[in-house]
């Protein structure tokens, strides 16, 4: 297929389903998976009224087999991905000493381990392809009382550096966007300049590591 694919993993509204706008508006077909069913149908209407070619595919993110299989199914339904974004974080509130291990591992999971799997499973599939993260200012500033976010966020920070220096010799280009406030609506920190931000990142492809910040 001569179409080119974009992946979101944790799909949403917000940056993902603005990510999904932007990148579909500039050609590409888009897949989205998500735990939700009615959300994906949600969000394939969305993007379809928008003349945006979008296919939702129900996966849980913190379940290895669903994960694979949710994108073994986007596989073997387009043949291949250019580009996968990952955009799923769980974080529940409360501090350090407050969280068990088990909800610590739990949220690490889906904000970590998560993006992980997911990038193992599309690599294989993609040719100069890109890896987007979705990264936090938590990770560079931690707050207390979501501690279980900004251990996941420092962790994606991490993975990314980790994972561009493996694959950029293999034609890979991975990418994070550290956004540096509470993403909303009229905002700096709006989806739209997020997702656009994003496509910067895909054109461009030279920096580990974007921060997002007004100035």
């Amino acid at each position: 297929m001569s179409e080119k694919i974009l992946l979101i993993v944790g799909a949403g509204p917000g940056i993902s389903i603005n990510t999904a706008r932007k990148f579909g508006k500039e050609g590409f077909n888009v897949a989205l998976i998500s735990r939700n069913m009615e959300s994906l149908q949600k969000y394939e209407n969305e993007l379809k009224n928008d003349g945006i070619a979008a296919q939702g595919f129900p996966g849980d993110i913190s379940s290895v087999e669903s994960l694979k299989a949710a994108i073994n199914s986007v596989i073997k339904t387009y043949g291949k991905i250019d580009i996968l974004l990952y955009n799923a974080a769980a974080g529940r509130p409360g501090k350090p000493t407050t969280l068990s291990v088990g909800q610590l591992v739990e949220d690490f999971k889906i904000s970590v381990a998560g993006a992980l799997n997911s990038v193992k499973e599309v690599i294989p599939h993609m040719e100069n392809g890109t890896i987007l993260l979705t990264g936090g200012g938590l990770a560079l500033h931690p707050y207390a009382e979501y501690a279980s976010l900004a251990i996941g966020k420092a962790g994606i920070r991490n993975l990314a550096y980790s994972l561009h220096q493996e694959l950029r010799p293999k034609g890979i280009y991975v990418g994070t966007l550290t956004i540096k406030g509470f993403v909303q609506e009229g905002t700096y920190f709006s989806p739209e300049n997020i997702a656009n931000t994003f496509y910067s990142m895909y054109e461009n492809q030279t920096e580990t590591e974007i921060i997002f910040e007004e100035k």
